[in-house]
């Protein structure tokens, strides 16, 4: 256990970003299952919305640290890829 004023402050900083963090982690995952979901049941529609929900919360998780912007920017490419190429499926 932290002995020194400023490492109590750290160790309490640390527990509230932990949970924060995980907060953001947990709903990302949701949205991302959302779209896989979707994509596996070939439906269009709903998958494009829920890539909109997932991409705007893998931005929003990348802008404020809790991934890295490569990462994101990883996640959103391949969650795009997949839903794109259920449209060309779909279209003939």
């Amino acid at each position: 256990m932290a002995h020194s004023k400023s490492a109590i402050k750290r160790a309490r900083q640390n527990e509230k970003r932990r949970l924060r963090n995980k907060s953001i982690k947990t709903g990302l995952k949701t949205a991302i299952k959302k779209v896989l979901a979707n994509v596996e049941l070939n439906n269009y529609a709903d998958a494009k919305e829920a890539l909109k929900v997932a991409i705007s919360k893998i931005s929003k998780a990348a802008a404020k640290g809790v991934l890295h912007k490569r990462n994101a920017s990883r996640n959103i490419s391949r969650l795009t890829k997949k839903v794109n190429t259920l449209q060309s499926t779909t279209a003939n």
